[in-house]
C-alpha cells in the first residue's frame, strides 16, 4: 500500500511502520490520515509476511487528536475521501482502532503530544514506548467534549481507576514518566529513540512464531472480562491448537539443534 498525503507506509524488515503524517498541525486527525491507517491496518491482517506494526508521527509529535478547526465548522481536510466515509460510515472509529482490532502487535512509537484522540488511539496499541519528552492526556472535558474514541471504557481497564478518572475529569497533561509510572505506556527512552525501541521491539516479536503470537494476542482479549473460569476454558480452545502446528514442531526441533527457527505459519 503507499498511503495517503498524511500517512506514510513503510517496511522494515517484517514490521509495517505507519507514520502519521501532518506535522505543521502536530498530526491531528484528518480524513487522508483516518483512510490511511485503516488501509494499514488492513494491509497488516492481510499480509502474512507481516508480523508487527509500529504506529509513530512525523515531526516530532504522534497526535494532537482531532482537528478542532475542522470540528468548529472549518471542514476536514481531504474532500476526495469522503466517498470512503460514506461507504463506510464506521472507518473513522476502525482507524483509531475502538472499532477494528489488527490481529498483529501493535507497538507505539511516541514523542511530543499524543493528546485527546492521540491518546484514545494509544489505547488500542498493545506495547508502548515513549520519548522522555512526549506529553499524553485526554484534553476533551476542558473544550466542552466527550472522549468518545473509548476512553471511558478502555482506560479504567488499562490503568488504576483513580487515575483514569483523574486523567479523563481533569483533562490535565501527563508527562512521560507519569505516563510510565500509572501503567499507560511501558518505556521512556532519550527522546528522538522511540521508534528505535519500538522496532527493537517489534524485531523480537518477529523472530517468534507468528501463529503463537496472533493467538497469545487474541486470548489475552477475548478472556479480559471472562471470569476465570470461563476465560481459563477459552484460553485452551485458542491454545491447544498451535501446538499441533508445524511451527511448533519447527521451534522445538529448532532448539534441540541450537538454531534460529524458521517459521512457516503451518
Amino acid at each position: 500500500m503507499s498511503g495517503t498525503e498524511h500517512l506514510t507506509v513503510r517496511r522494515v524488515g517484517a514490521t509495517l511502520v505507519l507514520t502519521l503524517n501532518r506535522p505543521e498541525a502536530r498530526n491531528a486527525l484528518s480524513l487522508p490520515m483516518l483512510v490511511g491507517l485503516y488501509d494499514g491496518w488492513l494491509a497488516a491482517d492481510e499480509d502474512d509476511a507481516i508480523r508487527s506494526i509500529v504506529l509513530t508521527g512525523a515531526g516530532g509529535a504522534f497526535c494532537a487528536g482531532m482537528d478542532l478547526k475542522a470540528l468548529a465548522g472549518d471542514g476536514m481536510t481531504g474532500e476526495r475521501y469522503c466517498d470512503r466515509l460514506r461507504d463506510d460510515p464506521d472507518l473513522h472509529w476502525k482507524a483509531m482502532l475502538r472499532h477494528h482490532r489488527p490481529r498483529k502487535p501493535v507497538i507505539a512509537a511516541v514523542e511530543g503530544h499524543c493528546v485527546a484522540g492521540g491518546t484514545e488511539i494509544l489505547q488500542g496499541t498493545d506495547i508502548r514506548v515513549a520519548g522522555e519528552s512526549a506529553v499524553f492526556g485526554l484534553f476533551e472535558v476542558r473544550r466542552g467534549l466527550f472522549p468518545i474514541g473509548g476512553s471511558t471504557v478502555r482506560l479504567a481497564r488499562q490503568i488504576p481507576r483513580t487515575h483514569a478518572l483523574e486523567m479523563l475529569l481533569t483533562g490535565r497533561p501527563y508527562p512521560a514518566r507519569e505516563a510510565e509510572r500509572i501503567g499507560l505506556i511501558g518505556h521512556v527512552v532519550p527522546d528522538g529513540t522511540a521508534l528505535e525501541k519500538a522496532l527493537e521491539i517489534a524485531e523480537q516479536i518477529n523472530a517468534c512464531g507468528p501463529l503463537a503470537v496472533e493467538a497469545v494476542k487474541a486470548s489475552v482479549y477475548e478472556t479480559a472480562e471472562l471470569p476465570e473460569t470461563e476465560g481459563l476454558k477459552a484460553e485452551l480452545e485458542r491454545g491447544w491448537p498451535v501446538f499441533a502446528t508445524a511451527d511448533a514442531k519447527e521451534g522445538s526441533l529448532a532448539f534441540t539443534q541450537k538454531r534460529p527457527p524458521v517459521y512457516r505459519r503451518a
